[in-house]
């Protein structure tokens, strides 16, 4: 029990008569406590006035203030201090009036038992420390309580400011990574130029290759990054040409000799492998590695079929053979735009992704972007697009091979208006690339 009592506890022992203070001190004598007594109410609350005292034993019955009286005066005044009566028998009200008032601890009949009392005090002063106690930890609870509020108003703000730090700094590196990203697809359409440098002046396809990736990518709304990656292997895939000899520059691919063949088909992966170490140009590398492989499994490098190929080098594949075929670089002579569209068309199942392929004629109907003539005053254009006035720079044939106009013949809306009605009765659909001399702007203004 020792444990649980206040260090030196102080006990204040009232009774008008000087034997029971002295029989109490005795009863207590072993006890570590600090006793002092008053043989009246008034010399009680004077010594209460003036010093601490942890418990209070007082007589019921004494002239002036008696017990009851001097108890419920004490709680007003030092409620936590312990108040316990000593009364006789008889004196009921008095007990009464002591629970009453004075809410006492416990009352104890005379005579008492001397260890009965001595267990009431320990017990009572046990109580009264275990109450400070928990008195004082929920003070410190509440103090504690109110500084974790404060720290928390406090941490929110702290929070919520550094999450808008955060934010602005996350759009910052968003910002300089988008920015990054753009100048990565720049860069490669500057260095792309460099290759061209290396290749014959009209043996340089990158920019149509690009020109045309674009198109498909915006005709049939590609996400942003595939479309990224397609532009810089538009821009990249012929990188691994630069160490060829200039015999081979100069061959078509159809008219190689054995070893010119095994060199030309090494160079996908020679790109790739030149592009490797740039992290962001990763997934651009593997679309150029597998961008030479056929749909039926009988390209290179590794012979992939279907939709083993990756997407992205399916559609480059188409984009490089439709504007190698109208340079030269795959059969022995030139072949004209609508001729390459038939051949996609024709090897739409064997070398292409039959699905892309179809997609990639319908952009190329619809949008029917322009593969430049090496002269640049002559343009290409499909029938809906020509005006009365304009002069073909070329001669026109028709799916059949048969001439249906000659180079420098002038165009009136009566022409145009039978060439699309002799277009639209193709059997298979095809559509015309009508090469004219581009008008000058004075002829332009007379028009407009």
């Amino acid at each position: 029990m020792a444990e649980s009592l206040p260090p030196n506890p102080r006990l204040l022992l009232v009774d008008d008569e000087e034997n029971i203070l002295r029989s109490l001190k005795r009863t207590l004598r072993k006890e570590s406590y600090d006793i002092c007594t008053a043989t009246s109410g008034d010399e009680a609350l004077s010594l209460l006035n003036d010093q601490r005292f942890d418990l209070v034993i007082s007589d019921a019955r004494m002239p002036g203030i008696d017990g009851p009286t001097l108890l419920s005066e004490i709680k007003k005044k030092w409620p936590w201090c312990i108040r316990i009566l000593l009364t006789g028998y008889a004196d009921i009200n008095s007990t009464i009036k002591a629970i009453n008032d004075g809410q006492i601890y416990r009352y104890i009949s005379k005579p008492w038992d001397d260890e009965e009392l001595k267990l009431v005090i320990r017990q009572a002063l046990a109580f009264q420390y275990s109450e400070r106690r928990r008195l004082a930890l929920e003070k410190l609870t509440r103090k504690q309580n109110k500084e974790l509020q404060a720290l928390n108003a406090s941490l929110e703000d702290k929070v919520q400011a550094r999450t808008e730090e955060l934010k602005e700094t996350a759009d910052m590196l968003d910002a300089a990574y988008t920015e990054l990203k753009h100048s990565y697809v720049t860069a490669t359409e500057v260095f792309s130029t460099l290759i061209n440098k290396r290749l014959p002046a009209n043996r340089q396809p990158n920019a149509k290759v690009i020109a045309l990736v674009k198109a498909y990518a915006e005709y049939h709304q590609l996400d942003e990054d595939l479309s990224r990656d397609l532009y810089m292997a538009a821009a990249l895939y012929n990188l691994g040409k630069l160490s060829w000899p200039d015999d081979l520059f100069m061959a078509s691919s159809d008219l190689l000799s054995k070893e010119q063949r095994l060199e030309y088909l090494k160079y996908p992966v020679n790109s790739e492998q030149l592009l490797m170490a740039l992290e962001p140009l990763r997934e651009t590398a593997r679309i150029i590695r597998h961008h030479q492989e056929k749909w039926n499994g009988y390209g290179v490098p590794e012979r992939l079929e279907g939709r083993e190929i990756p997407l992205g080098s399916r559609i480059l594949r188409l984009a490089v053979d439709f504007i190698e075929l109208q340079y030269g670089l795959v059969l022995e002579r030139r072949v004209s735009r609508d001729n390459a569209l038939k051949l996609i068309k024709r090897y739409r199942d064997r070398l292409y992704d039959p699905e892309i392929a179809d997609g990639f004629l319908e952009m190329c109907i619809e949008v029917a972007p322009d593969v430049e003539h090496e002269d640049p005053d002559i343009v290409a254009l499909d029938t809906l697009r020509l005006t009365a006035g304009m002069v073909l720079a070329r001669n026109l044939y028709a799916a059949s091979g048969m001439l249906l106009l000659n180079e420098g013949k002038e165009l009136t809306s009566m022409l145009i208006d039978k060439l699309v009605a002799f277009e639209k009765g193709e059997p298979d659909g095809s559509r015309y690339t009508v090469y004219v001399h581009r008008p000058d702007e004075e002829e332009t203004e007379r028009a407009s």
